[in-house]
């Protein structure tokens, strides 16, 4: 096949690395790619979603596979279908289940779907009300795409206060924040669960944890995710039959009422308590960095489970997934997240170790090239990935390939999977 794939970070190249290790013979395209992604396939730059899909149709691309959010929450999807192309995502309707918060939390409020208490608003005056009853810590978020970053967790009622005035005066979000959810916090434990859906037929994937913060522990500020492990041990049979129930199940039958049948990725943030999953958000993508630990577990080729989701054929698709762990650990530059950081050169020691060669890989993200060589450009530069039979394995592998990655300023955590490993 012919395949495409919308995007730049390490979700993208690792999607386009699972294809290029299938028995098939695939030929890849980037739009725009990263400075790494050009080994595994040949990068474009046609940033009109109009241009592109002309571009698709001239090129014979039979599936094109949407990796961010924003393309979809901007109708790619919808302009690719107007050119009868094969696309995987949802369209701009149903990509509201990320572009909007307030949309979300209306859409788990109507189909029963359980999630935290809250309210949606743009006054300031409701939102302070609102919070004088709860209890600490309050959770503000942000409607709109705020690149993951759109949530605080207040402390005090008087910080939340401030978040949520901060927010509606587009000084905090800009637009983003003009409208937002206040919420109780949940007191549990967080999963990432991906369904691959095409409307109607749904397949899931082994649950997945990410580890948000930028320091060890879980402290200092959010990021985009400092590395991820699946499968959790902190899930079981009990807990994915009942996302599967109370959650998949409704949220798909609901968007056909809706007159936006879900099409694509729908990414679960779970929080569990006391064995309970609550929902805490919908995305509508992978989530990066899980995505770079689930496509390498996929037995089922990757290229075939996308395909499958874009032509509503899930229901032919028996999906295998590796009877192994996998580890991923985001190595970023020296300011991230506070600030963006000088070039810097990536240097990649030789790896003679057997056990190294054959159970990691690097999926590389904010990276460009120059003369041949890879440079570390982004906040997150790439992630060492670890794969084993146990969780502590996989882990040791994945900071052992680290030891072998160079670049000034580098910095990752040093303890992803802990709680996993505790």
């Amino acid at each position: 096949m012919n395949i495409l794939i919308l995007g730049s970070g390490g979700r993208e190249y690792s999607i386009g690395l699972a294809i290029s290790k299938e028995k098939e013979n695939h030929n890849l395209y980037f739009m725009p790619g990263n400075g790494a992604t050009d080994s595994l396939g040949t990068n474009i730059d046609i940033k009109d979603y109009n241009k592109l899909a002309a571009w698709a149709k001239d090129n014979n691309i039979d599936l094109t596979i949407v990796g961010p959010e924003a393309p979809l929450v901007d109708g790619v999807v919808d302009i690719f279908k107007a050119n009868d192309l094969v696309v995987f995502g949802p369209s701009a309707k149903a990509a509201q289940l990320e572009g909007s918060k307030v949309y979300m939390k209306n859409i788990l409020k109507k189909y029963n779907i359980p999630t935290a208490a809250f309210i949606e608003t743009k006054s300031e005056k409701e939102a302070h009300s609102f919070i004088d009853t709860m209890k600490e810590p309050i959770v503000v978020k942000a409607d709109g795409l705020c690149a993951g970053k759109g949530v605080i967790i207040a402390q005090t009622k008087d910080e939340a206060k401030k978040a949520a005035t901060d927010m509606l005066s587009g000084e905090s979000f800009g637009d983003a924040g003009t409208s937002i959810v206040v919420e109780e916090y949940l007191d549990g434990y967080e999963l990432s669960i991906f369904a691959i859906c095409d409307g109607e037929n749904y397949k899931i994937l082994p649950a997945a944890q990410d580890h948000k913060r930028v320091g060890d522990g879980d402290t200092g500020p959010n990021t985009g995710g400092m590395g991820a492990y699946a499968p959790t041990p902190l899930v079981n049979d009990e807990i994915y039959k009942k996302v599967e129930e109370r959650v998949v199940k409704p949220t798909l039958k609901g968007m056909q009422q809706e007159g936006a049948p879900f099409e694509g990725v729908l990414f679960i943030g779970v929080m569990v308590v006391k064995g309970e999953p609550i929902i805490l958000e919908y995305n509508v993508r992978f989530g990066d960095p899980e995505c770079e630990i689930l496509m390498p577990l996929l037995e089922t080729p990757v290229s075939e489970l996308f395909y499958k989701g874009a032509t509503k054929q899930l229901d032919k698709l028996d999906i295998k997934i590796k009877n192994e762990f996998g580890v991923a650990v985001v190595m970023a530059s020296a300011n991230y997240p506070y600030s963006s950081s000088a070039p810097a050169e990536i240097i990649v020691d030789e790896i003679v170790d057997e056990e190294i060669l054959n159970n990691t890989h690097i999926s590389y993200a904010g990276v460009s090239k120059e003369d041949g060589k890879l440079f570390a450009t982004g906040g997150r530069v790439l992630l060492c990935v670890g794969f084993g039979t146990t969780i502590k394995q996989a882990r040791d592998r994945a900071y052992k390939l680290c030891g072998q990655v160079h670049f000034a300023g580098k910095k990752c955590r040093t303890d992803i999977a802990y709680q996993a490993l505790k």
